[in-house]
């Protein structure tokens, strides 16, 4: 029987352990944390959780005047609505609880499809064998080691927070994005020091449960990395909300002062707040693995070298998740994760496709993309005609008190086959699927415009924007 260790037990660990485990492979995840990784335990499904609370709010507060509803304390009804603020301690811990369960469920399919879990950290011991295979050392919390020999081993360690020398974060009052769950009350002056999508996602999320945020962003604008039309939408959104952006503004270094945190930019200027938190990236954790004497490039940042299946340059070991630095989203280390054992175990594989993957901010508005973006089209990267819709035309989004969003396509001008998308708006990560089907299955703009749309709905906005992109290539050819 074909023997599989993956390091690891995030969505590329435990992905590719029900892979294996289901074509006949005998399976070991060896794991130090907890099935689910950083993704279930301290990043996606906590800080996503935490959101889901702050959503609510927002919403509430952005169009309940408008809507007709009353608000009031000194009101004599006893069903009027009140709404004071957040148990933050209340919040934390139903975010803890369901990180945990989540973790138990996966790694309950994990062991029932057939694989087996270890507690412990992985690393590579040498360069493989003359039989192919290679050794895994197991060390145990209490330091004993085990040995396990691989036929092909997976590395899917993820990342850990990056830090500043001159600004250490102390679990209390200045901060990673791994301890804000810690947190018993809502800070009243929230610092967030980068305003990528982990910086822009909490800014967003405390300054709706109550807190005041100022966001240090040393770009232009926030989210410099994603579609320009909408990080403008979720800038202006975040202002006009009270938020503190802070363009252009690098941070050098946090100190706590008393009960409260000063940061010091690189300008000279000093901001403070009641607490600090730093989310300016993330390293892979690839030290200590024995990587290089086993054979494995490694790049200058530390993530490790792959193709499109997944392989790393030593032969019989694979990569996947965030220690590759290709797109850290949790679909697309799962992806990788599934095709390192399609393809290790001689299945049906296709190549990693990053022009198909959608992907969300989860700020509010959400900003959702797929494909090609608004960058590669001025680039020059593909010839693509553009339409964008603001929601504010859409008769649902007009129901029920939405003012900010659009929704984007990209389309090829000759075919009109679709090959990217952004939308932005509430549940715009729901929003994106027709338009990631679209990309992935080369559909036309005509092809979305001749299908059918509930009346009213968000989705609308959809068709309406194919349909546009239809008029715009038969302008052309006529």
């Amino acid at each position: 029987m074909t023997r599989i260790v993956i390091i690891g037990g995030g969505p590329g660990g435990y992905e590719a352990a029900l892979v294996g485990a289901q074509l006949g492979a005998e399976v070991t995840v060896v794991d130090c944390d907890g099935l689910g990784g950083a993704s279930v335990l301290t990043d996606c499904v906590p800080s996503k959780t935490l959101i889901a609370t702050a959503e609510v709010m927002t919403t509430f507060d952005s169009s309940y005047e408008e809507l007709g509803i009353i608000v009031a304390d000194d009101t004599p009804s006893e069903q009027a609505a009140r709404v004071v603020g957040v148990d933050l301690g209340k919040v934390n811990r139903r975010v803890k609880r369901l990180a945990l369960a989540q973790s138990h469920d996966i790694t309950a399919s994990v062991t029932r499809a057939g694989a087996r879990v270890m507690r412990g950290r992985g690393r590579l011991d040498g360069r493989q064998a003359v039989d192919g295979s290679r050794q895994v050392i197991v060390t145990a919390a209490d330091g004993s080691e085990e040995s396990l020999t691989a036929d092909a081993v997976l590395i899917a360690t993820g990342a850990h927070p990056r830090e500043i020398p001159d600004a250490q974060p102390d679990g209390e009052r200045i901060l990673n994005w791994t301890q804000v769950y810690d947190l018993d009350e809502l800070p009243e002056e929230l610092i967030v020091v980068g305003s990528g999508v982990t910086g822009a996602e909490f800014a967003g999320a405390y300054q709706a449960l109550g807190s005041r945020v100022t966001l240090v962003s040393s770009r232009d604008r926030v989210l410099p990395g994603e579609d320009p039309d909408a990080a403008g939408v979720l800038e202006d959104v975040f202002r006009r909300r009270g938020m503190n952006v802070m363009s252009r503004s690098r941070a050098e270094a946090a100190k706590r002062v008393g009960d409260r945190v000063e940061v010091a930019l690189s300008d000279g200027r000093v901001i403070s707040g009641t607490h600090c938190l730093m989310a300016v990236g993330a390293i892979p954790n690839t030290a200590g693995m024995g990587l290089e004497e086993a054979g494995v490039l490694v790049k200058e940042s530390g993530h490790i070298k792959t193709d499109r299946v997944s392989r790393t340059s030593a032969p019989g070991v694979y990569a996947a998740g965030d220690v590759t630095g290709i797109f850290a989203l949790a679909s697309v280390a799962a992806m990788q994760g599934r095709i390192a054992m399609y393809h290790f175990l001689g299945d049906a594989v296709a190549p990693l496709n990053l022009k198909t993957v959608s992907s969300n901010v989860f700020t509010d508005p959400e900003i959702a993309t797929v494909g090609y973006s608004q960058a590669d089209v001025d680039a020059g990267k593909i010839d693509a005609r553009v339409v964008k819709l603001p929601l504010l035309r859409n008769p649902r989004a007009k129901m029920q008190g939405i003012r900010d969003g659009f929704v984007k396509i990209f389309a090829r001008p000759g075919t009109g086959i679709v090959v990217g998308g952004v939308v932005v708006s509430p549940r715009a990560s729901e929003l994106i699927h027709p338009i990631a089907l679209a990309v992935d299955n080369n559909l036309t703009v005509e092809q979305i415009a001749n299908a059918f749309t509930v009346y009213p709905s968000l989705s609308g906005s959809i068709a309406e924007v194919a349909r546009q992109l239809h008029t715009v290539k038969t302008g052309e050819e006529s």
